[in-house]
């Protein structure tokens, strides 16, 4: 018995998509790379969600058969709507990933988790053999954290004692990201709290300095990972 209400059927983008015309031309790339029987990681991020919309297209027209592992609830919900069929990461292991980034530089070292799916983001990504992250001119920066934060999902209990630990490594300020639409902090799909860190220097070892602070699950920074930049 299907629910007979338009919640899932009237879903849409949570704000303006800018730059849509050349979002949607690569996304329409990205779909083109989806082969028969693929299980694709799916990331997050508006051109992520343009690129659910030409999938499902050649799902509709060409009877294309593939599988999704969505990186976050609303990227589940987008598959929902557009009948997308999905798995999990305990039933499959992904043949490729394609996710956003909100910074890229040179040697495609990226900031990534606006968004707040960090976590799930890099789980797919560590998974994948082959990454597409998916920008468009904008995202491109000659300074990693020139334009962005590092986000860090924390534990609730944790946060001050990893705000201490986040400037010892040199970061020049950190906030705790609050929430709109409602009061207090944003919470994470696992329920924790985002330090947003900047830092004017990011050396290659950061990532894995971060990580190592007790209380931190995960960071938006991704370093040294196999990725294709598709712009």
């Amino acid at each position: 018995m299907e629910w007979k209400n338009s919640i899932i059927k009237d879903l849409q983008w949570s704000d303006t998509i800018i730059n849509r015309e050349s979002k949607e031309h690569v996304a329409t790339e990205i779909a083109s790379k989806a082969q028969h029987g693929d299980i694709i990681g799916v990331g997050s991020g508006s051109t992520v969600y343009l690129a659910l919309f030409a999938l499902a297209k050649r799902i509709q027209e060409e009877g294309l058969q593939i599988q999704v592992i969505p990186g976050s609830i609303e990227i589940s919900m987008t598959c929902t709507q557009l009948n997308i069929p999905q798995t999990t990461l305990w039933n499959k292991k992904p043949d490729w990933t394609f996710d956003g980034a909100d910074e890229v530089d040179p040697m495609h070292r990226l900031i990534k988790g606006r968004g707040g799916a960090m976590f799930k983001e890099k789980l797919l990504i560590c998974n994948s053999a082959l990454t597409y992250i998916i920008v468009d001119e904008t995202k491109l920066v000659d300074r990693l954290g020139s334009k962005f934060p590092i986000p860090v999902e924390v534990s609730p209990t944790a946060f001050t004692y990893a705000d201490s630990k986040l400037k010892e490594l040199g970061a020049s300020q950190v906030i705790l990201r609050l929430a709109k639409g409602k009061d207090g902090p944003i919470l994470t799909e696992n329920g924790n709290f985002i330090l947003d860190a900047w830092f004017n220097d990011i050396p290659q070892s950061l990532e894995k300095d971060i990580k190592y602070i007790t209380g931190v699950i995960e960071s938006g920074l991704f370093i040294g990972y196999k990725v294709e930049i598709i712009r």
